[in-house]
């Protein structure tokens, strides 16, 4: 525990988290009680854990054990898991973007303008034997 009176995250967590730029003091963390089936050991202890990133707003709430620091790894865990898959959406996603852009401007190969003025000239062809409209 440090001074302020919080909790230590264990080491691959925080490490994960500075790897990622995520401060945990921009964390809120708060216990509650939970809910669903468990009986009364369940209402009476706050062994939820709710965990808010507060420039983001991503969230996470865990209850799958009974242990309130159990929880707790495990939710942090989730929310890392969370930026990370966050983070390579954002990195596919300009990935795709330069890739898209590399197609669109890439020179056609010689096959490609042969095949496309073929095409034009049966196009050019076709509309030439239509004739002007309202000549008859």
């Amino acid at each position: 525990m440090r001074k302020d009176g919080v909790m230590d995250l264990p080491s691959q967590i925080q490490a994960r988290l500075d790897a990622l730029g995520v401060r945990v003091s921009d964390v809120e963390e708060s216990f509650v009680r939970g809910s669903g089936a468990g009986g009364q050991k369940i209402n009476k202890t706050s062994s939820t854990v709710c965990l808010r990133h507060r420039h983001t707003g991503l969230e996470v709430r865990c209850q799958r054990e009974r242990s309130q620091a159990a929880n707790r790894e495990i939710a942090w865990s989730e929310l890392v898991a969370k930026f990370e898959a966050r983070r390579r959406a954002a990195a596919q996603a300009r990935q795709d973007e330069r890739e898209l852009h590399r197609r669109q401007t890439r020179q056609k190969h010689r096959g490609q303008k042969v095949a496309m003025i073929r095409t034009k000239k049966h196009r050019a062809r076709i509309k030439s034997s239509r004739g002007r409209p309202g000549e008859e």
